[in-house]
């Protein structure tokens, strides 16, 4: 093999990694903007969050809040309605799991669905668990909480399916109060 020769394979070789790299970083530039496009927008990410001001809620009276495209409620609960929501037993219960994002894992009673340790606030996506109808409120119902009229789903005061063809207890969002009167949702 004479000397030309072995530069000559140096140099194929040299042609095929200039290829194969023009190659990889053609396709990286195709790439990316397909991937890059699945990413939320601005608009999705400004609404991750929002900030809901409770201070004219009073005791028995929820409003309903559009958080990511889904009505929260969020309600206050009279002495009556909390006590409702904490006698009932756990047994009685077709969902026996929180469903409470702030609180993983728990069992589904009242005080671990409630935001404050009194259980006055009470917030929830406001989305039936069994086909995603919006449930009525203000003590709707056979257990005075929600209802849903599409296929009649009976929800009770701390939103927890006690009747009907829903599965699981209205979710609790990820909620916290930021001071006395604010609520930040997300």
């Amino acid at each position: 093999m004479s000397h030309a020769e072995d530069h000559e394979g140096t140099r194929r070789d040299f042609l095929y990694y200039a290829t194969a790299g023009a190659g990889a970083v053609t396709a990286g530039a195709a790439v990316w903007p397909l991937v890059n496009q699945m990413n939320p927008s601005a608009d999705v990410k400004a609404l991750a969050s929002i900030r809901v001001d409770v201070a004219d809620v009073v005791p028995g009276t929820q409003i309903t809040v559009k958080w990511l495209g889904k009505p929260v409620f969020i309600r206050r609960r009279t002495e009556e309605e909390i006590a409702a929501a904490r006698e009932t037993p756990l047994t009685d219960l077709v969902d026996t799991g929180s469903e409470n994002a702030n609180k993983p894992g728990t069992d589904a009673s009242d005080e671990n669905r409630a935001m404050d340790e009194n259980g006055e606030w009470l917030v929830m996506m406001g989305v039936c668990t069994h086909l995603g109808c919006v449930p009525l409120g203000d003590g709707a119902g056979d257990f005075n909480g929600w209802f849903c009229p599409c296929h009649g789903s009976h929800y009770d005061t701390s939103g927890r399916i006690r009747k009907g063809p829903a599965p699981k207890n209205l979710p609790v969002p990820v909620a916290e109060f930021v001071d006395e009167t604010t609520i930040k949702l997300g």
